[in-house]
């Protein structure tokens, strides 16, 4: 019958037929649908690493501002690593046809491929001008046969981050704590990057364990579990425990010093110092589930080095006389700890490790 209309109201029918049908499917219709958002970010696993930061789509607006796309879910290690006072934010984006899973307390989540871990390396109050400045953004990809290393340096201007894991130095004059302090801070070389994340030939990140992640972060909607975030996100399956066992901020004074400790060496240390990774052959375990017992934080071990006057790693009650102690407290690249990530002395560190040192009454044998 419709063959016998005329031309023009066939016309209509067709229009009227089609506006009712994207009617039914508009995403803005009573039932309360709401779309799906879908991440800008693009990943080209052939293609990687792209050539700028920018390609990458990480985030929205102006690129320093650091302010993440949809799918790029910032967190934060309960304690964190010193890289001579430069502050971090760190994100992680991943496909949204995957999951990653929980393992144990003490171990990398376990990524699934095309993840990409995301850490902007910054300074604020920068000198003469108490200004920002951005250094860096290192990023590691998860591929089928490892994790990748991507690092990009971000030019004067803070436009733009280019690709190189050639290494480098840049120097800057900062204010910390109402002091003027001073680096020559290391952009590191892909061979230096492998020194901190190697586990045997492989590399593995250091800080997204559930140990490191299982504390409130404030987000834009609010205050929530950083592994709960993940779960709701869509990235976590929610498999989880209740209970982890979990370290502290190494900086919260009301926190027993031991704890403190113990956090503040498993992050910024035990991924050198355990089995596999580049230091394992040293006598001592700093892992924050080894350190429980003191033996694995050197109390009372001898050093593999002798370093004049000194007598144990940790000498109990005596931190001059203690190698950890002389470790952390100089600048000397042959003798400093950690080895690769700091040129500068972290005070505060030092005054807790010695701190924590003079209170041991371990006597030794």
């Amino acid at each position: 019958m419709i063959n016998k209309l005329p031309k023009i109201t066939i016309i209509l029918l067709l229009l009227l037929t089609n506006f009712s049908c994207s009617e039914d499917n508009n995403p803005a219709t009573d039932d309360g649908y709401e779309p799906t958002p879908i991440s800008p970010v693009v990943l080209n696993m052939d293609a990687y690493p792209f050539n700028t930061l920018s390609e990458y789509r990480f985030f929205e607006g102006d690129m320093k501002a650091q302010d993440p796309a949809i799918g790029v879910i910032a967190y934060e290690p309960i304690s964190t690593l010193f890289t001579d006072y430069a502050k971090k934010k760190r994100f992680v984006w991943m496909p949204s046809d995957v999951k990653a899973t929980y393992s144990a307390d003490n171990e990398i989540i376990n990524f699934p491929v095309g993840t990409i871990l995301i850490k902007t390396f910054y300074y604020t109050n920068v000198q003469p001008g108490n200004t920002t400045r951005i250094i860096e953004t290192r990023l590691m990809l998860r591929k089928e046969d490892d994790w990748h290393f991507a690092d990009y340096i971000w030019n004067d201007d803070q436009t733009e981050a280019t690709f190189s894991l050639e290494g480098s130095f840049t120097n800057v004059d900062f204010i910390e704590n109402g002091v003027v302090k001073n680096t020559n801070y290391r952009i590191p070389s892909e061979v230096e990057c492998f020194t901190c994340h190697k586990l045997q030939t492989s590399s593995v990140p250091i800080g997204v364990k559930p140990q490191n992640l299982n504390s409130n972060y404030n987000y834009p909607e609010g205050s929530i579990n950083q592994l709960q975030k993940l779960i709701n996100e869509g990235y976590l399956e929610n498999n989880i425990p209740a209970t982890i066992n979990t370290v502290v901020k190494w900086s919260d004074e009301t926190q027993p010093i031991n704890l403190r400790v113990r956090s503040y060496i498993d992050i910024n240390c035990a991924h050198c110092h355990s089995e596999l990774s580049h230091c394992d052959y040293r006598p001592v375990r700093f892992a924050f589930d080894e350190t429980e017992n003191e033996t694995n934080l050197g109390v009372c071990v001898d050093p593999d080095t002798n370093i004049p006057g000194m007598i144990d790693i940790v000498t109990p009650s005596l931190k001059e006389r203690s190698v950890m102690y002389y470790r952390i407290n100089t600048t000397a690249e042959e003798f400093r700890m950690p080895l690769l990530g700091r040129s500068i002395i972290h005070e505060e560190a030092v005054s807790l490790i010695g701190q924590w040192i003079d209170s041991l009454t371990t006597e030794c044998e």
